[in-house]
């Protein structure tokens, strides 16, 4: 099976914060999974295809508003339709918090990951446009 993966990285805006302290709702993160899943069947099958199921989501820290993520995925089985694909989210850059200096930034020295999941997606045989044999998931 080819190595498929994705990984698109952005700036959690203020429009983004839902809740007090510029929290970001953890379902923002199953957005930008969304986008990588997407990604990833195009890259394997020429088509969008359809999100089916989250098997597994774990939200493992939180996300506010001026975080920079990181979201990547990878397909790691592909049968005749279906793809199950993993995905992690990580923050990369945070907000310095610096009195009388609002721009400041910090690099983070290790990503902190914030969200694991796991999910399948489907591609219609007839959408399929790139040729190769299935691997049963």
């Amino acid at each position: 099976m080819e190595n498929y993966t994705s990984l698109i990285r952005l700036r959690i805006s203020a429009h983004d914060a839902h809740y007090a302290g510029g929290l970001v709702d953890g379902a923002r993160m199953l957005h930008l999974f969304g986008d990588v899943a997407t990604e990833l069947l195009i890259r394997s099958d020429g088509d969008e295809g359809l999100f089916v199921a989250y098997d597994e989501v774990q939200f493992l820290a939180p996300v506010h508003a001026g975080d920079y993520i990181e979201a990547s995925g990878r397909i790691v089985a592909m049968g005749k339709t279906s793809r199950k694909m993993v995905f992690e989210a990580r923050k990369v850059i945070v907000p310095a918090g610096m009195a009388g200096q609002p721009s400041a930034a910090d690099v983070l020295a290790e990503p902190l990951v914030v969200c694991k999941a796991s999910g399948t997606c489907v591609v219609p045989l007839h959408c399929q446009r790139m040729a190769r044999p299935p691997i049963r998931c």
